[in-house]
């Protein structure tokens, strides 16, 4: 038999033996504690955002592997900044946050997002200029013309 992939999207750090998880690895005999376990040790960073995860179970050998995907950059803007939304109009500003915040982000996201660290923060300046976050208390497109210019440094 060959694996079988499960796909779920649960709250970092709170993967429990119910669904998705449970109920579709049980009848595969493997140890669902163990996995649960791991899928929360993986996305405890995470925690009060959703994450796509993927578990590939092999049932012949019962061996898994679990495999965490990137949560949207603006959940991780939203939770950085302690907003529960983006700005609803355009003259509205959601939140402001920091160079380091967005470093943070930027580290977090890594495995998605492209290029050197300076690309990464434009990438993550580029989400909060759509959700109308100020940067260092600038607008996002100022900001990203200071990152571009050196004046800002990442």
């Amino acid at each position: 038999m060959s694996e079988v992939t499960i796909n779920g999207l649960i709250e970092g750090g709170k993967a429990t033996g119910g669904p998705p998880f449970g109920p579709a690895l049980g009848p595969l005999g493997v140890n669902v504690t163990n996995i649960i376990n791991e899928i929360n040790e993986k996305t405890k960073a995470f925690e009060g955002i959703k994450i796509p995860v993927k578990v590939v179970v092999n049932p012949a050998d019962k061996s898994f592997r679990v495999e965490i995907g990137a949560p949207p950059t603006s959940a991780l803007v939203m939770k950085e900044i302690g907003i529960a939304a983006g700005a609803k109009t355009k003259d509205e500003v959601a939140g402001n946050i920091t160079i380091e915040q967005i470093k943070k982000i930027a580290q977090a996201k890594e495995a998605s997002l492209y290029g050197p660290i300076k690309s990464k923060v434009k990438q993550i300046i580029g989400t909060c200029k759509s959700m109308n976050v100020t940067v260092e208390g600038m607008n996002a497109k100022e900001a990203m013309k200071k990152v571009e210019s050196g004046e800002l440094k990442v």
